[in-house]
């Protein structure tokens, strides 16, 4: 699989995964991995529970999928922000990232997804005193 994100550019999305998690009790990961098969919705969701996004408290992860590939990726939210959100949001978090992916842009694409739900998860599931970050800020990469 050719490398997607240079080591600098995967620094940077970390960065902003943390950034995007400091004002909420959600949780957001990004995977990356050769292909997705023939439905990326499904093998997102797999991989959602592999990495255990289903378990949180608030049932509020989400998960950027990209099966480099295929050239196709898929944002998807467990129930408690899937709830939440208008009904048009993972729509519109996938054209804003498709934007910077035409122009061969995919830190710029994947950093503007992470900090779109960001938001959504700042307004609907604020930082409490009590939260944990319940899954590891990482990057997971499967050949």
């Amino acid at each position: 699989m050719a490398r997607l994100l240079s080591e600098k550019e995967e620094k940077q999305i970390l960065a902003t995964i943390r950034v995007a998690e400091l004002e909420t009790s959600g949780e957001i990961c990004v995977h990356i991995q050769k292909r997705g098969g023939n439905n990326i919705h499904e093998a997102a969701w797999k991989q959602f529970h592999k990495l255990g996004m289903n378990k949180t408290k608030q049932r509020n992860g989400v998960l950027f999928f990209i099966a480099v590939n295929d050239r196709r990726f898929a944002v998807i939210g467990d129930e408690g922000i899937h709830k939440a959100v208008p009904e048009n949001f993972w729509e519109s978090t996938v054209e804003t990232m498709s934007s910077y992916f035409k122009k061969g842009d995919f830190a710029a694409g994947i950093e503007a997804g992470i900090l779109k739900a960001g938001d959504a998860l700042k307004k609907y599931f604020p930082h409490q005193d009590d939260d944990v970050n319940e899954i590891n800020d990482s990057i997971s990469i499967q050949e």
